[in-house]
């Protein structure tokens, strides 16, 4: 018998902050929320280790202002290379602009130039600008002082990291969101035996979204085992 796979079954998971476990961040979220409404501070740097959410968190703010009837803006810097500078024409009107891994333009003289002409412009039109990054903003290795002051403006947030516990609880919260129930005992499986980084853990929940969607399958210990020894997972 076929296998049958869902379609755009990823369409669900388009980040959302109802959709973020908070654990000990909701302070931080409630800000994002704020900013995005226009209710709190002009400008929010995030930072914290890989894996906490930040770019869940960068998302859910776009998603928050586009139902908001905002223009709202996302672009994740990754290294290594740049985009062309060109990118930032016009981002001086879009009311909510999110960019993630800002530390990326760091040396990078042209950018931190232009990043610093759209910064002015963006916060003269009393816009919001969300940045994320590794390292709170006064460890950035930026070379223009003016742009460095700028980027310590406005509210710095550090995500604060999970406990083992709180993983556990976050993966079936998770698999909650997905459409499927994950029990403590699967989760723990999960954290114990398979991966403890959350990255990996949370790749694999899509997977196991699609398992037991094509499978029409409750998600027990045993179909666990069956799904993680094919070679189709990570």
């Amino acid at each position: 018998m076929v296998e049958q796979i869902p379609l755009a079954f990823e369409h669900r998971l388009r980040p959302s902050f109802n959709s973020f476990y908070p654990g000990k961040n909701q302070e931080a979220i409630n800000h994002l929320i704020q900013c995005v409404s226009f209710e709190g501070e002009q400008q929010i740097y995030i930072w914290g280790n890989s894996g906490l959410g930040k770019t869940h968190l960068m998302q859910a703010c776009c998603l928050l202002a586009e139902e908001q009837k905002k223009t709202a803006f996302y672009y994740e810097f990754i290294n290594p290379g740049l985009p062309d500078t060109g990118l930032l024409n016009g981002l001086e009107e879009y009311e909510v602009v999110c960019f993630d891994n800002i530390d990326a333009i760091a040396g990078h003289t042209e950018w931190e130039q232009q990043f610093f002409n759209f910064y002015n412009r963006h916060r003269d039109n009393g816009y919001r600008l969300i940045l994320s990054s590794n390292c709170p903003p006064n460890w950035l290795t930026i070379e223009l002082p003016d742009l460095k002051t700028r980027l310590n403006w406005g509210l710095t947030l550090k995500l604060q990291t999970l406990t083992d516990e709180e993983i556990i609880l976050a993966l079936s919260f998770r698999a909650k969101q997905l459409g499927f129930d994950l029990s403590p005992q699967v989760g723990r499986f999960l954290f114990n035996r398979y991966a403890r980084d959350t990255v990996t853990l949370w790749q694999l929940l899509i997977e196991l979204d699609h398992a037991t969607l094509a499978a029409k399958r409750k998600l027990t210990l045993p179909f666990l085992k069956q799904i993680l020894g094919k070679n189709d997972l990570p």
